[in-house]
Parts: C-alpha cells; sequence; structure tokens
C-alpha cells in the first residue's frame, strides 16, 4: 500500500514492506459479528505496518524532486511509540532535479514484548496500536525555500501465528483470530516442535544437558561424576563400540582416548611411541612338561598376566590420575595387573 503527497518541490511515497492481514476498523462501519471489532488492511486504505516481536519490518520511503533546483533532505519520525523502534536509514541528504532518493524505515521491537512485567501496568489495557507521523524536510541550495510533507502510519504489534495457515483465508480478514489462536499456539507448539525435533533428543551430542542421564540408561552406561558433560555426549554415543571391546588393548585405548583426548595414533606402528602405550608383559609361567628354567621362565620373576600403560599428554596436568585409574580398574581384566606412569610432552622422547 502506498500514499503519496505531492507540492511544488517533491512527491513523497511510504510503503509498508510488512501489511497486516488485518487492522482494528472504525466504531460503527460493520455491523453484525464483526461489528466493532476488525477489518480488512486493504479495506482501510491506511498505510500500515504490521510488527513481530524480535522481527525486523521496514518501510521504503521514496522522495522525488518535482523541481529544477537541488534540494536537502531530511526526514524525521515521531509518534505514540518509543522512539529507539525506528532507525532511519539514509544514502545521502542531496536530491538532484527530477531524480528520486529512497530512505528506509527500520522498525524493530523487543522479543519480551508481550512477556515483560513493564508491559502491562495496573489498571492498564497493552496497548498494541501505534500511530506515527514521517516529516520530509525539503530546502532548495540556492534560494533556500523550504517545504514540509507530513505522511501518517499506523502501526500494528501482533504476535506471529503459525495457526492461521491452517485457516480459511476469510479468517485472516478478522484480527483477533490471529491473536486469539496465539494463545492455544503458545500452549501447545513447543510440544510441536520437541516432536519434530526429536530425533535431536536421542542424539548424546545435541541433547539437552538434563536428557543425559536418560539416555546413558538407555546404553547402560554407568554415570562418572568426574567427567564433564562434553565429554560424556562422546562416551554415552561410543557405549556400544566400548562394550564391545571390553576387556581388551583396544577398547581400554579407545575409552582412555575419549575421556584425556590423547589421539589414538592409529597410524604408528611402534606402541611405545603412542600417546597411550599399552605394553603387554603376559607369559604362560610355569607349566610342567614344557617349561625350561632359565629360558622360558625365571623363578621369582615379573607379575603374569602385567600390563603398562604410559601416558603422554601436553602438559602433566591435563590428566586426572584418579579418574583414569578408575577406568583401567573398571575395563581391564580382573586377573590383571598394571603399571601407569605419565609423562609430559617434553618428556616423550
Amino acid at each position: 500500500m502506498t500514499q503519496s503527497q505531492s507540492s511544488q518541490l517533491i512527491d513523497v511515497r511510504l510503503t509498508p514492506m510488512q501489511i497486516p492481514d488485518a487492522v482494528p476498523s472504525k466504531q460503527g462501519t460493520q455491523s453484525g459479528y464483526l461489528a466493532g471489532i476488525k477489518t480488512s488492511a486493504i479495506a482501510n486504505r491506511q498505510i500500515s505496518l504490521q510488527l513481530h516481536p524480535g522481527e525486523a519490518s521496514e518501510m521504503v520511503v521514496q522522495v522525488k524532486n518535482l523541481g529544477n533546483r537541488p534540494l536537502q533532505l531530511e526526514l524525521q519520525v515521531q509518534g505514540d511509540f518509543p522512539a529507539n523502534w525506528c532507525r532511519i536509514g539514509m544514502e545521502g541528504l542531496d536530491v538532484l532535479p527530477g531524480t528520486e532518493m529512497e530512505a528506509v524505515l527500520y522498525f524493530q521491537i523487543s522479543n519480551d514484548f508481550f512477556e515483560s512485567p513493564t508491559a502491562l501496568q495496573p489498571g492498564e489495557n497493552l496497548k498494541l496500536n501505534y500511530q506515527g507521523h514521517l516529516y520530509a524536510y525539503s530546502m532548495e541550495s540556492d534560494s533556500g525555500k523550504r517545504q514540509v510533507e507530513c505522511i501518517d502510519f499506523n502501526l500494528y504489534v501482533r504476535p506471529a501465528s503459525l495457526y492461521l495457515d491452517f485457516l480459511p483465508g476469510i479468517y485472516r480478514d478478522v484480527d483477533f483470530i490471529g491473536r486469539f489462536l496465539k494463545i492455544f499456539e503458545q500452549s501447545f507448539e513447543p510440544c510441536v516442535h520437541t516432536i519434530d525435533n526429536l530425533w535431536a533428543y536421542l542424539n548424546p551430542l545435541t541433547a539437552p544437558t538434563a536428557f543425559l542421564p536418560f539416555l546413558s540408561c538407555w546404553v547402560g552406561w554407568k554415570h562418572l561424576p568426574q567427567i564433564p558433560p562434553e565429554k560424556e555426549r562422546y562416551l554415552i554415543k561410543s557405549a556400544i563400540e566400548i562394550f564391545r571391546w571390553r576387556g581388551t588393548r583396544r577398547g581400554l585405548r579407545f575409552f582412555l582416548h575419549l575421556v584425556t583426548g590423547l589421539p589414538l595414533d592409529e597410524h604408528i606402528l611402534n606402541e611405545e611411541e603412542k600417546h597411550i602405550s599399552i605394553t603387554e608383559s603376559f607369559s604362560r609361567g610355569f607349566v610342567f612338561g614344557e617349561t625350561v628354567i632359565g629360558e622360558s621362565s625365571i623363578v621369582g620373576g615379573g607379575c603374569p598376566f602385567h600390563f603398562t600403560i604410559i601416558l603422554r599428554p601436553q602438559h602433566q596436568d591435563q590428566i586426572d590420575e584418579f579418574l583414569v585409574r578408575n577406568i583401567i580398574e573398571q575395563e581391564k581384566p580382573a586377573f590383571c595387573t598394571y603399571d601407569l606412569y605419565i609423562q609430559s610432552n617434553n618428556a616423550e622422547r
């Protein structure tokens, strides 16, 4: 919808980019069920802009110089709404003869317009409809002749309603319907949004932190309070793989990799050069008829089923030794013993 007012100096047009489907009507212009309630924005034939909390709305201002002298232009916006709602964007102040200049009025209100404690004062109704005035001040550069053009417009603050899309188009002409449906939408839409994004709740990497205990029980994972939620997400996601390789070197190394953040170093063949080094010293021990003392067995030798773990972090305080030992005790076979060494990066090689 546009409106123009021409004069000897300038012609000003104001075009809203977000036209409301329905605007308040004047009392007495309708009868019946819709009497005194609402009418369509087109029938109202006024310059109207719809504002949704948190969303930007714009009005385009077109100013044409009708004279044969350059003009200096200044735009001002006034109204019964807060001044911080509107911001004027102009590319310049000079308009050459016969040319047209465009400016933009940017409107935006806060997200909590309806929820703010100061929005509704005791004994007052929440104001949703506002009136504004655009003043275009023009002055000829050489003669100093001045001209003022004024265009009135309306601002209507309305909640964005999705439920109107499910109704016949005729209901959009009744402004009350959209505001009434918004009551039910605010109640039901969070549930609909949760169902639409249920996949994100079932993924440990995207689920809310409060949902992690449920997911951990779902896969039989024991919650470790020492582990931060960021790492616990990856542990829950990899729980099946950890269970599959429990009791093996691969499973223990993978578990320590997720907890400590040290690389797996799968491309390094030499076990002793890895950041998580697990070396075994297993032997069959003394077996009658097979073992030769001094060759395949040593009396009083090392512990059977023993292995050594060496962690090589960048910094010594990067590893929680108490947590690492709890993990090793949980993952190793019950009959095995181990030694744990934590070496800083400067002592790695």
